[in-house]
């Protein structure tokens, strides 16, 4: 889960983000962090509407490369 201070640092620099849900990157989502609490924030999509997603799911800079979500990492080990 990613930290207050690491949210806080999104929100306040405007920066896109990308919240990989699972395996395809066609089910990522991206915004602007708006909000947060304790299980879950809201990012502002470019079309300005807003979503609420759970913290669980991995965040990363729009700008880097998509990594491969946790919880898939032991099924690419086992193949």
């Amino acid at each position: 889960m990613i930290t207050e201070e690491q949210l806080d640092a999104f929100r306040q620099s405007g920066e896109p983000v990308r919240i990989v849900r699972d395996g395809l990157a066609a089910n990522d989502v991206y915004g602007i962090i708006v909000a947060w609490d304790d299980s879950s924030l809201v990012l502002r999509k470019i079309n300005k509407r807003v979503v609420k997603l759970s913290r669980d799911y991995t965040l990363e800079r729009a700008a880097d490369d998509r990594s491969v979500p946790d919880i898939l990492q032991g099924e690419e080990e086992s193949k």
